[in-house]
């Protein structure tokens, strides 16, 4: 079962809550992205933004960075507890039946997601805090379009269901069970889609929680990390047409 045993102790001065709470911070992306986005402009030079705003190439760097550093620190910290990666994350499950099952749901999670938002912008428009998606400025033009796709699959489909992956891993062992884990950090990956408005906040909150049953139930972030890729790749997609056709886009990631 998930979590059933808690991770030995790996330090005889740190206790073991407040250690895994420590290493639930680190991977969560708020350090290491402070960290990378300092290094490139201050250490690189690098500006943050560009004549028509924030710079998706800035933001393509970092997320990228920060993928492969979480990837690393969760690697790290199983390591010291004497964890296997494949097992945490895979849980003994096939690769392919579950990255077809995650591929699978694609359109029912797209259209799931699309019709929760209208509803609830059709029951309290006033949820709607944002006339239009801040991110769909890197999605009018095709090129930007396809490095933005890139960047949402990779960091939200593989960085994001990592750090859901470990983070209910982790709250199975020490912080009251696995849903207690999916509940907390559901609404924490709700709020961080705040600035694409209210309801898209709550309706990706509950999209997030959904993927964090399938990890506890399945045992495995395959389903989930590519079910999170696919639907990032066709909101991208969704909105790209939108401006194509001149529709006022509202996309999600």
């Amino acid at each position: 079962m998930l979590g059933e045993t808690p991770a030995p102790p790996i330090s005889p001065i740190i206790p073991p809550r407040v250690f895994t709470f420590l290493q639930i911070v680190a991977v969560s992306g708020f350090p290491t992205q402070l960290v990378l986005a300092a290094v490139l402009i201050v250490g690189v030079g690098m500006a943050p933004y560009s004549e028509a705003g924030l710079s998706l190439q800035f933001i393509a760097i970092v997320s990228f960075l920060d993928t492969a550093l979480v990837a690393l620190l969760i690697l790290l910290f199983l390591r010291l507890s004497g964890e296997l990666s494949h097992t945490v994350f895979f849980g003994g499950k096939p690769f392919w039946p579950e990255f077809w099952r995650g591929l699978l749901f694609v359109p029912l999670v797209f259209i799931s997601l699309t019709a929760l938002v209208a509803g609830l912008r059709y029951i309290a428009p006033w949820l709607q805090t944002v006339p239009e998606n801040p991110l769909a400025a890197f999605m009018r033009d095709p090129f930007d379009a396809a490095i933005f796709a890139v960047v949402v699959m990779l960091a939200g489909g593989v960085r994001e269901e990592l750090q859901r992956g470990f983070i209910l891993h982790r709250s199975a062992q020490y912080f009251g069970g696995a849903w207690v884990g999916n509940l907390a950090f559901g609404l924490v990956f709700g709020a961080l889609h705040i600035d694409q408005g209210l309801d898209v906040a709550l309706a990706i909150g509950l999209m997030g929680i959904g993927w964090g049953a399938a990890y506890i139930r399945r045992r495995s972030v395959v389903a989930g990390m590519t079910n999170h890729a696919g639907f990032n790749g066709a909101m991208v997609l969704q909105q790209v047409l939108a401006s194509s056709l001149g529709i006022p886009g509202g996309g999600a990631r």
